[in-house]
Parts: structure tokens; C-alpha cells; sequence
């Protein structure tokens, strides 16, 4: 069912919180939304309400503030609220003061969203991406403390662990450890856009490879090692014909990774929102120098007023 045709039966408000849900993966599509939705339900039911508290306290703050009804709709002001949700959900300890926190860091995530979705549009700046999730996240966990995991052993290294290994690649960008939650996202992201569906498959099975070239069987069957190229890839590949960029970008996501770990941060998405900034600033950097270029066409000077 197209997309279109899912919002003519779906209030805008549920649609809204759909596409929050799409938007974590860079599309708008409700049906997309609802399959990462049910992702959360099949393989970590415990997250689901942190989830949708911080989808709603995001589409609740930006509606009470007044801001554009084509972003609220299009779901730019709940993915970072439902990624808190989701954090807090699975690293706070249950209690009365956590449903609280998440819709005051997810109300917080909208209002910084705002203002970054502003200035990008008014000077041509760098996109917002996750970084309200990322810089709130560390702040609260920096502040919290956090529940200890316990360490998952590595799985045996066959077939089909290896291609549980690159759907969950895909799963781990919302916390899902789980290889069905991939293939639910997977088809998720076939029905918004076939090409950013390969581009995320791309992006994981590379991290996968890599890890396993450094023997780190874990983090490569685990989903851990692919899931900040996934997005890296989905970002610069889908409406890009050139591959370099969305390469080169999900290299840069596994060399970044280290780094902000040697730092003693979760790495969280923030290798995937430094990777594309990177890219970002040096495509503007070097247009400036074309445009600067003596050979570049000359450009009429702007009347005065």
C-alpha cells in the first residue's frame, strides 16, 4: 500500500508518530514507521512505551510551540524523542522520575531541532541529523547511572549467524539486538525506497566485514560494528548516483568509532552524524572554491537597496 494512501486511513497525528519512527532511518513513510514499531514489540517489548512517550512528548512539544505542521507531520520532531525514549528506557533503572525525564529530554531534543532545522534553512548549514539524541544522551548518561548489561557472548561464526550479524546491523540503530527486528526494518526501508535499502544492507555488511578483519567477532555479529555505517550509508547514498561519497562515509563512521570510545563515551550515532558533517563541510568547501575559481563564470553584483 502506498504511503498515501496508508495516511487517508490513519489520523495525522498517528501518521505523524509513523513517520517519527521512519525518520530515525532518514525516510518518510508511515508504513516504514510501523514495521521499526513492531520491530521495538516483537524483540524488546520493554521499550516500547519509552518509545512512544518520547514520540508523543516530541509531536506534543512542537505542536503546543507552534512549529511548521509539514514538519510535525513529516516526523522531524519526535525521532530524537523516541531515540532518548529508547536509551533511557534501556540503560535507567525503572522508576517513578523516568517517564518524566524522557518527555522533559525529548520536549528538549524538539526545541533544539527547531532551531538547528532554522538556521540550516536560513544560511544552508550542516543538517540536524541525530545530534539533539546524541549530545542529550551523553549528557544524561553522564549524569545517570546506568544499568550494567550483561555481556552477550559472540555467536558462532556460520551462514546464517553472518547474515543475522548484517540484518542486525540495521536493528541496532534503535538498541534491537535481534536479527528478525533487521529483516522487519529491512522491509521497512524496501517499501519507502529500494535504494536506501541496499545502501543500509551496504553500510551494515561493511562494519561487519571490518570487524571480523579485526577479530572482533561481537561486535560484527552483533550489529554493533555496522549500524552507525548503515545510516551513514542511507544518508549520502540514497539520492546520490556517485558511490564514493556513501563509501567514504561509512569508512569514516569505523575510524571515528574508536576515537569518541578512547573518549570514554557511547558511541551512540554520533560516528554517523560526524562522518556526514565531515562530507557536508568539505562538498561546501570545495564548491566555495569553484565559485571563488578565476575560471568560474562571473556572477552579477547584488543590487543595493
Amino acid at each position: 500500500m502506498p504511503s498515501h494512501s496508508f495516511n487517508a486511513f490513519c489520523p495525522d497525528w498517528a501518521t505523524a508518530l509513523l513517520n517519527g519512527f521512519s525518520q530515525i532511518f532518514l525516510q518518510r513513510h508511515p508504513l516504514c514507521g510501523l514495521l521499526c514499531l513492531l520491530a521495538i514489540l516483537i524483540s524488546a517489548p520493554t521499550l516500547l512505551g519509552g518509545a512512544l512517550l518520547g514520540a508523543l512528548a516530541g509531536l506534543l512539544t512542537a505542536q503546543r510551540r507552534g512549529y511548521a505542521k509539514t514538519d510535525r507531520q513529516a516526523g522531524l520532531f519526535s525521532y530524537n524523542g523516541i531515540l532518548l525514549g529508547l536509551l533511557l528506557s534501556l540503560y535507567l533503572p525503572w522508576s517513578v522520575l523516568l517517564p518524566p525525564l524522557i518527555i522533559a529530554a525529548s520536549g528538549l531534543s524538539t526545541i533544539i531541532t527547531q532551531q538547528w532545522l532554522k538556521r540550516a534553512r536560513q544560511s544552508g548549514g550542516l543538517p540536524v541529523y541525530t545530534a539533539p539524541f546524541v549530545s542529550l544522551g551523553w549528557l544524561l548518561l553522564s549524569l545517570a547511572d546506568p544499568l550494567q548489561s550483561t555481556p552477550q557472548a559472540a555467536p558462532a561464526l556460520s551462514v546464517s549467524n553472518l547474515v543475522g550479524g548484517a540484518l542486525q546491523g540495521l536493528s541496532q540503530v534503535i538498541f534491537l539486538a535481534h536479527p528478525l527486528a533487521g529483516l522487519l526494518i529491512g522491509g521497512g526501508l524496501l517499501l519507502a525506497n529500494r535504494r536506501a535499502a541496499s545502501w543500509a544492507l551496504i553500510g551494515s555488511v561493511i562494519g561487519l566485514s571490518v570487524a571480523l578483519l579485526q577479530h572482533q567477532p561481537q561486535e560484527a555479529l552483533l550489529g554493533l560494528a555496522g549500524y552507525n555505517g548503515a545510516l551513514a550509508a542511507l544518508a549520502l547514498g540514497q539520492h546520490r548516483r556517485s558511490p564514493w561519497q556513501p563509501l567514504l562515509g561509512i569508512l569514516l563512521t569505523l575510524l571515528l568509532t574508536p576515537g569518541i570510545l578512547a573518549l570514554g563515551l557511547a558511541p551512540l550515532t554520533a560516528p554517523f552524524v560526524l562522518a556526514c558533517w565531515l562530507l557536508h563541510a568539505a562538498e561546501g568547501l570545495g564548491r566555495m572554491r569553484r565559485d571563488n575559481s578565476p575560471c568560474a563564470p562571473p556572477v552579477n553584483p547584488p543590487r543595493l537597496r
